[in-house]
């Protein structure tokens, strides 16, 4: 199976860190955070990878290389234009012809995701997508699920605290059938207002895998300090 990492953002709110860096590459604990993504990947087998990328694709790209010194083999995606989650993973799919099941990782998270246990979950119930999910409490900044056994009926971005459907939020890892994606436009799109969103409306057979490892989120300065500071416990892990 070949995994798709976006690593292609912006990093705004994590300035003045990406002013000279790209978010792929800042370190935790000496080690880029893309970095962790790859030695997971690896760590269950999956080492065909395809790293979308954008801002200061080059410096990821001087990095990373082809993958050989860490033991995969990586191709690139180059976003041209913003094209949302959406329309990047569509190009992808397009570009690198990926007619079947395929991994989806957003590479601003630092998570040892159990890969594998995903993989066997989404080919046991024959799914169009199964979502790693972890629990928050904060659910206002994430993609909220609402559940029925471990099927996902429902998925709100960002909503209120209060109007949540539960506390179990997008993680940011996917098994995904191409045909799951065949509801989003050309062009510029979200996979999470436009795929995700459409569940309750669309019978679809999306399903959740619940991660019970770590999963720090990268995208602000806070986050990427309290990440910095709580790997300590999960390092040799």
């Amino acid at each position: 199976m070949r995994a798709v990492v976006l690593a292609g953002g912006l990093g705004e709110r994590l300035k003045p860190l990406t002013n000279l860096t790209p978010k792929p590459l800042l370190k935790i604990k000496g080690k880029p955070i893309l970095e962790y993504c790859i030695d997971n990947l690896k760590k269950h087998k999956i080492i065909e990878i395809i790293l979308s990328v954008g801002y200061m694709a080059d410096k990821i790209r001087n990095y990373f290389g082809d993958g050989r010194r860490f033991g995969v083999n990586i191709k690139y995606n180059m976003e041209s234009q913003p094209l949302g989650t959406g329309g990047a993973v569509k190009e992808i799919v397009n570009k690198f012809n990926l007619d079947k099941d395929f991994l989806l990782i957003w590479g601003d998270n630092l998570a040892n995701y159990d890969i594998r246990g995903m993989i066997k979950e989404h080919q046991k119930n024959d799914g169009e997508i199964t979502m790693c999910l972890t629990s928050r409490e904060d659910v206002e900044n994430f993609g909220v699920l609402g559940l029925e056994k471990n099927r996902i009926i429902s998925f709100v971005e960002k909503p209120k605290r209060e109007e949540a459907p539960s506390n179990l939020i997008n993680a940011g890892a996917f098994v995904i059938n191409p045909r799951a994606l065949e509801i989003l436009p050309q062009g510029k799109s979200s996979i999470e207002k436009q795929c995700f969103e459409s569940i309750s409306v669309s019978g679809r057979k999306y399903y959740a895998f619940k991660h019970n490892g770590y999963w720090f989120p990268i995208d602000t300065l806070e986050k990427y300090n309290f990440a910095e500071n709580e790997m300590d416990k999960h390092m040799g892990h």
